[in-house]
């Protein structure tokens, strides 16, 4: 059986201590931990002040799933391999095992091989801290196949995928399709639901459009392990329920 998680993009504002009293009354073993300013970690968050989250939620015995970055691996701008490098030194001290990455801003020129070149560079510098980089079905790689695509081409077992179920169903690509392309790099999940590919605004799972059983029974088709973390992106949609009634839909979703 799957564990469960969920992402602090549900829970703004949230101090530690109610991200644990969330993750124990819903039976979540661990939690994706959003790196961005106002959040419980940034970019720019001192050593010491990790440690203190990390050993907050290792007490509680909530493990940290995923640091989740923001940064756009193949954009034009600015230096991603150091962000993303960056993100990997938060995750060491967190104890986190991934940093999730995206890809590109739609327009620019190449994404797929800008993608791959910084992704490369990234797999060449990384330390042997056991974090690993995950690239999210998201922005110019919305499918599986495009994920698979980029990563096959960097080729190291440092650098695999986060399958965001929404976004390549809103781009037309079935979860059979998904999984099989995803099946050599899959590494973590996050469960989310939609009313349609237009309307991204949060539905609680199993109410939308997106499938939820149907991707369910492709990660059981793949014997896929690792943690499913519920997003519910309250941070951009203020007005969506609180993050406990999505979670008690997760888990009727998923039928526990």
């Amino acid at each position: 059986m799957n564990p469960l998680a969920f992402s602090t993009l549900g829970t703004p504002g949230a101090t530690v201590a109610e991200v644990i009293e969330t993750a124990a009354a819903y039976g979540c073993a661990g939690v994706e931990l959003r790196c961005a300013d106002g959040d419980l970690i940034a970019p720019g968050t001192p050593e010491g002040e990790l440690r203190a989250v990390a050993g907050a939620l290792a007490a509680a015995g909530v493990e940290i799933v995923a640091v989740c970055s923001y940064t756009r691996v193949a954009r034009p701008d600015g230096d991603p391999v150091a962000e993303v490098l960056r993100h990997v030194e938060i995750a060491e001290t967190l104890g986190a095992p991934f940093v999730r990455v995206f890809g590109g801003v739609e327009g620019q020129d190449d994404p797929a091989g800008a993608a791959v070149r910084r992704l490369s560079e990234v797999a060449d510098r990384l330390p042997g801290n056991g974090v690993d980089v995950l690239l999210e079905t998201h922005d110019v790689f919305l499918t599986g196949e495009a994920v698979a695509g980029v990563l096959a081409a960097v080729g190291s077992p440092r650098v695999g995928a986060l399958w965001d179920v929404v976004n390549p169903w809103r781009a037309g690509e079935s979860p059979a399709g998904t999984a099989d392309a995803l099946a050599p790099y899959l590494r973590h999940v996050q469960i989310k639901d939609a009313a349609s590919p237009s309307d991204l605004a949060p539905v609680l799972p199993g109410e939308g459009a997106v499938g939820v059983p149907a991707v369910l029974a492709e990660l059981d088709r793949l014997g896929y392990s690792g943690y499913l973390a519920l997003e519910w992106e309250r941070v951009w949609y203020p007005d969506a329920p609180p993050v406990e009634v999505a979670l008690a839909a997760f888990r009727e979703v998923l039928g526990r």
